[in-house]
Parts: structure tokens; sequence; C-alpha cells
């Protein structure tokens, strides 16, 4: 299991339902994407910080584990604002008001992956997925989502034993012995893959599948409470954001 599933089987809010915390997360993600930069993204950052470390009960280590990766992707996609190619000053310059405008992409984009990783690190996919039927997605789509999600993780831990075995066989003492390694982990690794698939594949056929996955979802019903909460703080951040805004002009 990734360590962001731990996290959200483990959670605090682990056993509200997803509805909740999807009005808080990806309303968080909204309002960085929608308001301006300054101070709106950077209200959203301070705020989804908070809600994750303190009511949602994420451990610091591992928030900043999982939020490193998407923040890399955003400092990677802010640099490239700082630089124009072509024009009179040369093939390469410095872009007119590029520090701006890379801050504010960073900003809006970091501060949206927060309120992603808020939802991610508080909802289960097993969770999440059975009721999406109900939202109106087509079964077979979840059921590969399930069946896909299910496998991603025995196919992790066939290439972490694989990776074990060529270690403990000195697979990995030099270049050339790297690329084998890494070419008998592409090999094997797919060959397991298609062998889960073909088994899983027989005992679904035995067990009389009819097309539809039938799993136990745990109870759980939507909070008002909550969700209101959740409705009060948004607004809050917005009408913060448009009174603060005003001064900074």
């Amino acid at each position: 299991m990734l360590p962001i599933d731990a996290a959200a089987h483990s959670s605090r809010w682990r056993h509200r339902h997803p509805v909740d915390k999807a009005v808080l997360g990806l309303g968080l993600t909204l309002l960085a994407i929608s308001l301006p930069p300054w101070p709106g993204a950077a209200l959203v950052l301070v705020t989804a910080l908070v809600v994750l470390l303190g009511p949602a009960g994420v451990p610091a280590r591992r928030l900043w584990r999982a939020y490193r990766v998407p923040l890399g992707f955003c400092a990677t996609g802010a640099i490239t604002l700082l630089v124009q190619v072509g024009g009179p000053d040369g093939f390469v310059s410095p872009a007119p008001d590029g520090p701006v405008r890379a801050g504010e992409l960073l900003l809006r984009t970091s501060a949206a992956s927060l309120g992603v990783l808020l939802f991610a690190f508080t909802t289960p996919m097993s969770d999440l997925l059975p009721r999406l039927v109900k939202a109106g997605v087509p079964a077979p789509v979840v059921d590969v989502a399930l069946v896909t999600y299910r496998m991603s993780f025995l196919l992790l831990d066939s290439m972490r034993r694989i990776r074990e075995a060529q270690a403990a066989r000195l697979g990995h003492t030099n270049r050339a012995a790297e690329w084998r390694s890494l070419a008998g982990l592409g090999a094997t690794a797919f060959v397991r893959a298609f062998d889960r698939a073909a088994r899983l594949q027989d005992g679904l056929a035995g067990r009389g599948y009819d097309g539809t996955l039938r799993v136990l979802v745990p109870e759980a019903h939507v909070s008002a409470r909550f969700t209101a909460a959740a409705v009060v703080l948004l607004a809050t951040v917005a009408a913060l954001t448009f009174v603060l805004e005003r001064p900074l002009r």
C-alpha cells in the first residue's frame, strides 16, 4: 500500500462521507484556480495547510513526502516563464514580468495541489470508487478502476521482491548489471501482471461474474454540519481575498 493510501485509511476523517471531504478539498482547489493568485492562492495554501496539519491530523513529514512531488512539477513549470525564446534581445533572454508570472503560477498550482492532497489524505480509494456508480459513472468503468487499483499494489509488491532478489544476486553492482536487471524487471513484471490478470479473470468467472463487481462499502452519511462548515470556510477565504486585494492594487 502506498503511504498516502495508508494515511487515508488511518485518517481522522476516514469514516466521513467522501462528499463532505470533496466539498472542502476540491473547493479549495477551485478557489486556488479561480481567485487572484495574490492574496487568494496564498490564503488557500495557508488554509489547506492548517486543515491538513490540524483537524485532518496528517503528519507533517508524510505530507511533505507526498507534496514535494507535485511541488517539483509546479516549480519546473514556473521556471519556464522566467525566460523567452527569440526576440530582439537574443535567442534566449529574460522574459518581461517573468518572475511575477512565475510566482503567480507557482502560488496557484502549489495551493491547488494541497487542496487535492487534502482529499487524497482523508479519502481511501476503496471508499470513493464504489460510490461513483451512484454519482452516474458507468459501473464497468468503476469496475476497471477498482481492479486496476487492486492490481497496482500487487504489481508494486512483485517489483519490490524482484529488485530485492536482483540486489541479493549483485544485480546492481555496475551500470551494465543495472541495465540487465532493469530489463529483467520489466519482462518479469509484465509476465506476472499478465498471469495475475488471467487468474483474476478465471476467479471472477468461477464466482459467476455478471459484469458488476459487488463490494462492501462502509456505511457513511453526508454530514450537513461538516458540509456547511466547509462552505462557510470557503466563502470566508473568498471574501477575505477580495477585501485584501483592494489595498494591494
